[in-house]
Formats: structure tokens, C-alpha cells, sequence
């Protein structure tokens, strides 16, 4: 029986919080919704339903929007960050100012810290050496989850307890919550396949067919355990949600933003123009720059990531990286 009646602070009042917060809320938590601009976060007050992200959606009873920080985690028995990856290191300091000595910390972010390349753990450490640290990860889109549509995620902690308490927090009737100690695979495989998304995105958008998405998805999920092996992952991790699952859904469905963010780039769209169109965060556009940099620092081979890099940052065109990347030299498969 998952535990309730929990404090749960969610921060971050966008798709993936919103959603987290309103599963959590449903569970019979006392969710605490934080967003950065008041403005918004009134809005979510009045309207009982982010709009902007998943129209539709009540909130539950027990969620209450908060632009307050302080007021958001004073007492509360779980705090989950759930911002974009390059505002983590700074939320992870408003919070250290206000409490720091934080007992345990989670986050449902997905990426690399982009000033020094570091997992989000790193960061979390530095900023709190002495707490259960915790992440949540898996094939998960935000509206799904928010439907109460069925759904698995991994959640890894160096501490198995914190693992099993926040697992237990999001287990549910639709939502099932496996726990792992394998803290680095599991955050590896969640922020490098939307590099691999945006690479599928491009293929399908050229028309290169579902063979080619297939060799695609497949040695994606190589590189990425390459460099998830390098960082001290492990191998069964990216067989797992975390990784092939993940990288499964974000590279196959028209909801994953990075998918959609290789399809308008296919089209002839701009960064910025294709930015728009989607109108969310893009993770994938600074995790090509943050992984080339540290696949380079490691000599860890990721041929699709340095295409995707040179496609965003360099001005490759499209069709010759794609054309390129399956034209590569002959080599055995494995080994």
C-alpha cells in the first residue's frame, strides 16, 4: 500500500511538474505547486488547471499553486525539482539559502548542467552533501501521466530508503514506480536520448523511413550506454525505462518536443523559428552541445550526438549528416 498523507513540495509549474504535482495530488498528498513568476502561478490559482500545458486537467483539492519558495518547502516531507536543466544549479541554491541542511532532495529534471557538463547529481551534491538525493526518470509524456493513462518510471537513490519512500509516493493504480541504486545510468539514459529524439526527428523528416529510425534508435542506445559506462553507469540500467524505454518513446511519438524539434529542423526551420513552434523547453538543444563536450573529454565514440551537434551549432545540413551517419564505415556490430 503506497504511503499518503505526505507534504510534497513540486517545483516547477511546467508540463512534467504540473503533471507530477497533480499525480502526486491524486494520491492523496498535500502538493505544493511552485512556478518562479507570480503571474502564472495566479493564473493556475484562478483557473484550477494549467492551461498553457495541459488544458483540460483539474487540479485536485490537495494541489495549491505557490509562487512563495520559502512557503513551498517549509515543513515539507519530500521536496521534487522539476525545472529545466539549466536552471537547476540556481533553484538548487535558492533553496540551500533557505534550508541548508536539507535532509533529502529529488528532482524529475532531465539534462546535464550546461556550465560544466555535470549530471544533476553532481550539482545536487555540491549543494548538499549530506542529503538522500534522488531521481525520477522513465518514458513519460506529461499528458499521459496528468489522463491518469498507465505508466512506468525508475526511481534511483544511493539510499535504497529514499528510493522506496519516493516510489511509494508515486506508486499508484496507473502509475507503478520501480527503484534502482544505479543513480548515474538511470540520469545518463534520461537527459542523452533526447539528442537521440531530435536525430529521429530528422530522419523521419527527410524521409528516410522506419528502418532508418530503427538503426537509429538502436545505435543511439549503444552510444549512450558507451558514455553511461564511462561515467560509472551501469549496463542493465539502459536496458531498462530509464534508458531503452525512454529513448523508445521520445524517438517514435509526436509528443516528445525533441522529436518535433528534428522535424521542423528537417523542414527548413531555424533554431529559433523551430523554438516557437513547439513553445516549450527543448532539452535536447543544449544536451547535443553538453554531451559532444563531454563524450570529446572522455574519448567516448557518439557519432549520432556529433551530428546533431554539428546540424545545431556548426550548420551541417541535415540530409548530409543523416546520409553520413548510415554510410559510415563497415564494423562489427558489438564488441
Amino acid at each position: 500500500m503506497a504511503t499518503t498523507g505526505a507534504t510534497i513540495a513540486v517545483l516547477g509549474a511546467g508540463s512534467w511538474g504540473t503533471a507530477l504535482g497533480i499525480l502526486l495530488a491524486r494520491h492523496g498528498h498535500q502538493v505544493r505547486l511552485w512556478g518562479h513568476q507570480a503571474a502564472e502561478i495566479s493564473k493556475l490559482e484562478q483557473d484550477r488547471e494549467n492551461r498553457r500545458f495541459l488544458p483540460g486537467i483539474p487540479f485536485p483539492r490537495t494541489l495549491a499553486p505557490n509562487a512563495d519558495l520559502a512557503g513551498s518547502i517549509a515543513g515539507a516531507d519530500e521536496i521534487l525539482v522539476v525545472v529545466p536543466s539549466h536552471a537547476f544549479a540556481d533553484v538548487l541554491g535558492r533553496i540551500k539559502a533557505l534550508a541548508p541542511a536539507l535532509p533529502s532532495l529529488s528532482w524529475a529534471t532531465k539534462g546535464l548542467e550546461p556550465e560544466r557538463q555535470r549530471l544533476m547529481s553532481e550539482v545536487a551534491r555540491e549543494a548538499f552533501p549530506r542529503a538522500d538525493i534522488a531521481v525520477v526518470s522513465g518514458p513519460t509524456f506529461a499528458m499521459e501521466v496528468a489522463k491518469g493513462m498507465p505508466t512506468a518510471v525508475t526511481v534511483a537513490s544511493s539510499s535504497a530508503a529514499h528510493a522506496r519512500r519516493l516510489a511509494d509516493y508515486l506508486h499508484g493504480d496507473t502509475f507503478r514506480a520501480y527503484t534502482s541504486d544505479d543513480i548515474v545510468g538511470v540520469q545518463v539514459g534520461g537527459a542523452a536520448k533526447n539528442v537521440m529524439a531530435i536525430a529521429a526527428g530528422l530522419s523521419d523528416g527527410l524521409g528516410f523511413g522506419a528502418n532508418a529510425r530503427a538503426a537509429l534508435i538502436t545505435r543511439g542506445l549503444a552510444e549512450i550506454t558507451r558514455l553511461g559506462l564511462a561515467l560509472g553507469g551501469r549496463h542493465d540500467t539502459f536496458m531498462g525505462l530509464a534508458g531503452l524505454g525512454d529513448l523508445v518513446l521520445t524517438c517514435t511519438d509526436n509528443q516528445s518536443r525533441n522529436r518535433r524539434m528534428g522535424l521542423a529542423l528537417a523542414d527548413g526551420c531555424g533554431i529559433a523559428e523551430a523554438r516557437k513552434r513547439i513553445g516549450q523547453e527543448v532539452e535536447g538543444l543544449a544536451a547535443a552541445r553538453d554531451f559532444h563536450s563531454k563524450a570529446l573529454e572522455l574519448g567516448v565514440e557518439m557519432p549520432i550526438t556529433e551530428h546533431v551537434y554539428q546540424i545545431i551549432y556548426k550548420g551541417l545540413d541535415p540530409a548530409v549528416a543523416v546520409k553520413t551517419l548510415l554510410g559510415r564505415e563497415q564494423k562489427p556490430e558489438l564488441g
